[in-house]
């Protein structure tokens, strides 16, 4: 059951306990029970709503930023993976391959704020050998959801 919850609840955080259990043909309080449990055990570690900011015309800048990092002895990057996401300003951490050790997301008001968080925050961190900052510039698809406006195919239709 837990799988299709989280399935559900994936592609429609708004769905409702009664709508869940009629899908999955179970009462609400064994619903209701099950979410909470996963709740307690952080399979599910928040709701979010997926807004876009730019229909809302409010300025934010987003950025990806490479970070290169030494890990600490005994405990990898996990320590200075947590230095960098007690930031109030990162919205991530991840762990990634390839030339870079950690990928961080964070949001700002100008390009100059978050290029302020990297060279006054980031950067001097004693780990950190150096970074890459990625500003998105348009968003097509987040999370799943399609962002761009899709254009309607305005081919005629031919039959032979």
């Amino acid at each position: 059951m837990r799988e299709k919850i989280l399935s559900y609840m994936e592609t429609n955080g708004r769905i409702g306990l009664h709508d869940l259990a009629v899908m999955l043909d179970t009462d609400e309080a064994a619903v209701a029970n099950e979410l909470e449990a996963m709740e307690a055990e952080h399979i599910i570690c928040g709701y979010h709503t997926l807004i876009n900011w730019d229909k809302v015309g409010i300025e934010k800048v987003t950025a990806l930023i490479e970070v290169r990092v030494t890990p600490q002895r005994g405990m990898g990057f996990d320590k200075v993976a947590e230095r960098i996401y007690n930031y109030p300003e990162v919205n991530s951490v991840y762990l990634i391959s390839g030339g870079f050790d950690l990928m961080v997301t964070l949001e700002g008001k100008t390009l100059q704020e978050v290029s302020g968080f990297v060279t006054d925050k980031l950067s001097p961190l004693e780990s950190v050998l150096s970074t890459k900052t990625n500003f998105i510039l348009k968003k097509y698809k987040d999370h799943g959801t399609i962002m761009a406006v899709q254009r309607k195919d305005e081919r005629e239709l031919v039959t032979l």
